[in-house]
């Protein structure tokens, strides 16, 4: 009975549905974009602590259920327009997946390293969308188009921050994704289907958020790009997070 108290509470941070509605209704009660950017980086550390200072023993099913909660949220993105709302799906669906790496007995500092790793990106994309909102007031997609015409150094980093959280490769969360599909494939191949799906649909999604935002008529609404030191700021971040990435797989490889 303890354990699955505690199954429960750790699924609030790392989303088992449906308690996994937990943190999109806190998210979306979030104004600022610093405390939301905070809030993603805590959310599933605190899972993580839950899991291993319980030490609970997770049971089988919770695999189960992590793939579904992952699945569902993924799909969800596929009609999400507001940016927020789809990087905290993202966040709930990337998270989810945390418990397959538990139940693999993956280290406690890698388990770390990979919330990390797959949050990083969706706090840039936080700081992204208050970027759009500041300019146009709103982050929707198809609400204004041709970004990569009207501010073509912002458009350059959304993409790229985009595909970072989508598990492109070079990025930590490919390799992340590379390790759960081969740690399960022989034992479970059913649930390695299941993250190839999942790693499809964020993909489709990615690519449908980044044509709503940049391709199309250019907006007529004159609004100032990046300027050097912000461009030179996420620059360095993403450059780190790909250099994180070509580390994490000589690691885990």
């Amino acid at each position: 009975m303890t354990d699955i108290v505690f199954i429960a509470l750790a699924g609030i941070f790392l989303p088992l549905f449906p308690m996994s509605m937990v943190f999109n209704a806190v998210l979306d009660r979030i104004n600022q974009a610093w405390l939301k950017g905070g809030l993603f980086v805590v959310w599933p550390l605190c899972g993580l602590l839950i899991i291993f200072y319980s030490g609970v023993a997770i049971p089988d099913w919770v695999l189960t259920l992590a793939l579904g909660t992952s699945i569902l949220y993924a799909l969800r993105m596929l009609s999400l327009r507001e940016v927020n709302q789809w990087n905290g799906f993202l966040a709930t669906s990337l998270w989810s997946l945390l418990w397959l790496a538990a139940l693999q007995g993956t280290s406690e500092i890698l388990m770390y390293a990979y919330a990390l790793c797959m949050t990083v990106p969706l706090v840039l994309l936080v700081m992204l969308s208050a970027g759009l909102e500041q300019r146009y007031g709103a982050a929707f997609t198809g609400l204004y188009g041709g970004l990569a015409r009207t501010i073509p150094r912002f458009s350059g980093v959304l993409v790229t921050v985009i595909v970072a959280a989508i598990a492109t490769p070079l990025f930590p969360t490919f390799f992340i994704m590379f390790d759960l599909i081969v740690e399960t494939i022989s034992i479970r191949p059913f649930a390695a289907m299941m993250l190839l799906l999942i790693w499809l649909l964020w993909s489709w999604a990615g690519a449908r958020l980044i044509q709503g935002l940049i391709v199309g008529r250019a907006s007529n609404v004159r609004v100032v790009d990046f300027d050097v030191p912000t461009i030179s700021f996420y620059s360095i971040v993403l450059l780190a997070l790909a250099m994180a990435g070509i580390y994490m797989s000589r690691i885990i490889l």
